[in-house]
C-alpha cells in the first residue's frame, strides 16, 4: 500500500476527548540522522513548546503510535509513521456567545454562528470552536463543516454529522451549486452605481500571510452587490458571491472603496484587540440555499441574526 492511500485510510487510535479529535503528525526519514529520539524530533517540530513540556506529556502517554500504544520518553526516533496527540491551549480564551441550531437531521446540521466564534480548531483556539462545541453537544466525532466561515463573521454554517453523506454535499460547494447570501455594513460612496458586479483576481497577500489582495490578473471572484437600505453615512448591503475566494467579500468591499465596518483585517490590519467584543465585523451569512443531493429537493436556510444600524454609531 502506498504511503499516500496509507495516509488517507488511517484512522486515530485516539478517541475523542472534549470534543476535540486527535490530531496526527507524520514522521519522515531520518536520512540525516537528524534525530536520534522521538522526543529530539517532536522539539525541533513543535519550536512553540518546551522540551520539557513534551516530556511531560510523553510521561502521561498522550503521544500515541498508530497502534494506540504511548511513546516512552526514550522512545528511539523512527520515521515513516504517524504519532498522534491532543492539541492543547494553556489559557484558552472563552468565547461568551452562544450558536443556534436551525436544523438537524440524520445527515446534516445547520446552525446559526455568532461573531467571534472560530469554526474550527486553529491558532489560540481549539475547545472553544464551533466545530468542538457540536462534536460533545452530540458527542459525534463524524461532524465536519462543509464549507467555510471567518471567526470574525455570523451566520449560517452548514455540517455534515454523517461521514457517509460528506463528500455529496462538499462537493455542492467545489461545484458551486450553494446560493449564499450576506448582509454587510459598510460606507457610502456616490461614485458607485448599484446593482454592481465585482470580479478581479485575488491572491495571498505578500505583507501578511492570513490576509488576500487584488492583482491585475485574469478574474478568479466575482461578487453581486445592491443597496438593501442607506441612514445616513452608512448602507445596509445585500451581497452574493459567485465564487468563494477567502476573505472575498471583505477584500472586493475594501477595493471598491467601501470596507466593511470594523473589519480588523481590510483595509489595515489592526492591533490584537484581545477580548475586546464590542465593535463586531459587520458581516452575516444571512441564507444558503442548495439543491440536497440526496432529495433532489432545494433547501434553504437563514439566519435569525440581524445587522442594526444602532451598533454602528458610538
Amino acid at each position: 500500500m502506498s504511503t499516500r492511500i496509507k495516509k488517507e485510510k488511517l484512522k486515530s487510535p485516539l478517541p475523542m476527548r472534549d470534543g476535540v479529535s486527535a490530531s496526527r503528525v507524520w514522521l519522515p526519514r531520518n536520512e540525516a540522522k537528524a534525530w536520534v529520539s522521538l522526543l529530539d524530533f517532536l522539539t525541533e517540530r513543535f519550536p512553540l513548546i518546551s522540551r520539557q513540556v513534551l516530556q511531560d506529556r510523553m510521561l502521561r502517554g498522550e503521544i500515541m503510535a498508530e497502534t494506540g500504544k504511548p511513546f516512552n520518553v526514550d522512545a528511539p526516533y523512527q520515521g515513516e509513521a504517524f504519532l498522534f496527540y491532543y492539541r492543547e491551549i494553556p489559557n484558552e480564551p472563552i468565547i461568551p456567545f452562544e450558536e443556534e441550531i436551525l436544523f438537524k437531521d440524520d445527515n446534516i446540521i445547520v446552525v446559526d454562528k455568532p461573531h467571534f466564534l472560530p469554526v474550527t480548531p486553529g491558532g489560540r483556539f481549539v475547545k472553544e470552536t464551533l466545530l468542538t462545541r457540536l462534536k460533545v453537544f452530540y458527542n459525534n466525532e463524524d461532524i465536519s463543516p462543509m464549507h467555510r466561515l471567518d471567526r470574525e463573521t455570523a451566520g449560517v454554517m452548514l455540517f455534515t454529522c454523517n461521514k457517509e453523506v460528506r463528500g455529496a454535499y462538499q462537493s455542492l460547494f467545489q461545484q458551486r451549486k450553494v446560493q449564499k447570501t450576506y448582509h454587510a455594513i459598510a460606507g457610502f460612496t456616490p461614485d458607485l452605481t448599484f446593482p454592481l458586479t465585482h470580479k478581479s483576481c485575488i491572491k495571498k497577500s505578500q505583507e501578511h500571510f492570513f490576509t488576500m489582495q487584488e492583482v491585475d490578473a485574469e478574474p478568479n471572484s466575482e461578487t453581486e452587490i445592491k443597496i438593501i437600505q442607506q441612514k445616513g453615512p452608512l448602507v445596509l448591503y445585500e451581497l452574493k458571491p459567485i465564487t468563494g475566494r477567502q476573505h472575498q467579500l471583505r477584500v472586493h468591499m475594501m477595493s471598491l472603496g467601501i470596507p466593511l465596518l470594523n473589519d480588523p483585517f481590510y483595509p489595515k490590519v489592526l492591533a490584537d484587540k484581545g477580548h475586546d467584543y464590542d465593535a463586531p465585523l459587520q458581516l452575516l451569512a444571512k441564507e444558503i440555499t442548495l439543491m440536497d443531493p440526496l432529495t433532489d429537493k432545494m433547501r434553504s436556510f437563514e439566519s435569525k441574526r440581524s445587522l442594526h444600524f444602532k451598533h454602528c454609531f458610538s
